[in-house]
């Protein structure tokens, strides 16, 4: 289980450093994609190959599973880190999700997040994570 927050900055070739914890788990080669949160996603090779069949099982008849594919599916890029655990961000996946500098990696369970730096403080502010908690607590999720 990926967890932890570890804040890095891109190199001038556009590479990211990941840290040695994640490296451990992910193995030598992964998936880096965009995600819903105009973050990216990393995926163990692993978990990317349940997470893309579940993808190509979706009906091909719905406009909507056809684009939610391709956005996860176009966007993908297979990454091997480097013998100083950098990776290679392709400049479409570092624009979609506004990175220019400042990243910020978070284990969330099963996958990593890669954030902007800016983009990860504006979606954990303490407001914000209290008015979800607390509409959750409503559901039954309990702290």
């Amino acid at each position: 289980m990926f967890i932890g927050e570890y804040s890095h900055s891109l190199d001038a070739k556009g590479r990211v450093t990941i840290p040695a914890k994640f490296r451990e788990e992910l193995g030598d080669t992964f998936v880096v994609t965009r995600s819903l949160d105009q973050c990216l996603t990393v995926y163990d090779m692993d978990a990317w190959e349940e997470f893309s069949r579940k993808l190509t099982e979706l009906p091909y008849n719905s406009p909507e599973q056809r684009k939610l594919v391709r956005f996860f599916l176009s966007g993908a890029a297979e990454v091997e880190p480097d013998k100083m655990g950098r990776i290679l961000l392709p400049q479409s996946l570092r624009t979609f999700a506004g990175i220019d500098r400042d990243v910020v990696l978070v284990g969330s369970g099963a996958r990593i997040e890669i954030w902007s730096k800016e983009n990860w403080e504006e979606n954990t502010s303490a407001e914000e994570i209290g008015r979800i908690a607390e509409k959750m607590l409503g559901e039954g999720f309990v702290i």
